[in-house]
């Protein structure tokens, strides 16, 4: 079989991490023998045992002796570092295996390039690079964080047939559907944090949770620049750790975080900065309008997702953000809702 099948499994399994890792990558592993799987694995928690450990665990008593005539395959280069776990190298390297298969280099400063030459130079032979998109895909807010120093970013809105994002009355409306509404709480799931402005948070009180969905929720990021939120809105609940960016001041409390940031610099540079260096590798932007708007205006946006319902139309209402220069990749419908994903011209897909 081609290396190909064996890593296109190996990124199934690591996307079991989806959520959960950060900010580690999401990392698969296999090991084979002869076209046989006789272990695999994938990292399943930050600060948990990595996908190559867990792959070597699965190996039963039976198969243990094919260990050192087997290949590993594994999505991300392996560590060579002491982190909250050993280096996964050196296991690779203890355990005899005489050849790796690798998706993509790791670009962390700790790896990049050094798990592969410790590999070589124990004469393990290293093969590069298979499916190193579909790889590097997987990973790709650890990625742009990286190499970017600045988290990946999604934006995301819902909208009526004629381009509405919501009416422009105090009253709430509800645009897309129940589908939709859980898929964006999987979106939400698989996120290291989640943005929203103070018109937004005013107008819907939301609890920007996973409720309709079983996996963690992401921590709240809320632009209140004059702190005139009431205290009583669900953001300040402290369930969820949460974020508010302002210009009054800088404080940390029980599951809350106030950041100060300033009116003389962009507040999207501002606030992508502070969460590269708070370690938060990705965002989702959900409104409203015009924080959207000023992340499309400043080029930072890695990812649009655009819900419309194509039945719904309003007239009259607040406008959808204008997102020039950006290509659909991607589309799907859930009943009368069509999803369509966007990324930026130029941007590698």
């Amino acid at each position: 079989m081609k290396p190909e099948f064996f890593m296109q499994r190996s990124i199934e399994l690591a996307k079991r991490g989806a959520g959960y890792t950060a900010p580690n990558p999401m990392v698969g592993a296999l090991l084979v023998y002869e076209a046989r799987i006789i272990g695999e694995g994938w990292h399943q928690r930050h600060g948990e045992a990595h996908a190559e450990v867990n792959c070597l665990a699965s190996v039963k008593d039976e198969d243990r002796d094919l260990v050192s005539k087997s290949t590993m395959y594994v999505t991300l280069e392996p560590c060579a570092h002491f982190g909250k776990t050993p280096p996964c190298a050196d296991l690779i390297i203890t355990s005899h295996i005489p050849k790796v298969v690798i998706g993509c280099r790791d670009p962390f400063t700790k790896v990049d390039g050094k798990g592969i030459s410790k590999l070589q130079a124990a004469g393990v032979e290293v093969q590069l690079n298979v499916m190193e998109k579909e790889c590097m895909d997987l990973n790709k807010r650890f990625l742009t964080f990286h190499t970017l120093h600045r988290p990946y970013i999604i934006l995301k809105w819902a909208q009526s047939a004629d381009g509405k994002i919501s009416s422009g009355t105090d009253k709430r409306l509800l645009i897309s559907n129940e589908y939709s509404n859980r898929l964006v709480h999987r979106w939400r799931s698989e996120e290291a944090a989640i943005l929203v402005g103070t018109n937004t948070v005013l107008m819907d009180d939301p609890s920007l949770t996973t409720r309709l969905w079983p996996g963690p929720s992401p921590i709240r990021l809320v632009i209140d620049m004059d702190l005139s939120l009431p205290q009583h809105l669900k953001i300040f609940d402290r369930k969820v750790r949460t974020i508010v960016f302002n210009t009054i001041k800088h404080e940390e409390q029980e599951n809350l975080l106030y950041y100060q940031v300033t009116h003389d610099v962009s507040l999207v540079h501002q606030i992508t900065n502070a969460l590269y260096q708070l370690n938060i590798q990705s965002v989702l932007v959900e409104g409203g309008a015009t924080t959207l708007q000023s992340f499309i205006e400043e080029g930072l946006w890695d990812e649009t997702r655009v819900i419309q319902n194509s039945k719904l139309k309003i007239q009259t209402g607040l406008a959808a953000p204008d997102l020039p220069q950006a290509i659909k990749t991607e589309d799907q419908q859930f009943d009368d809702d069509i999803i369509e994903i966007f990324k930026p011209v130029g941007h590698d897909s």
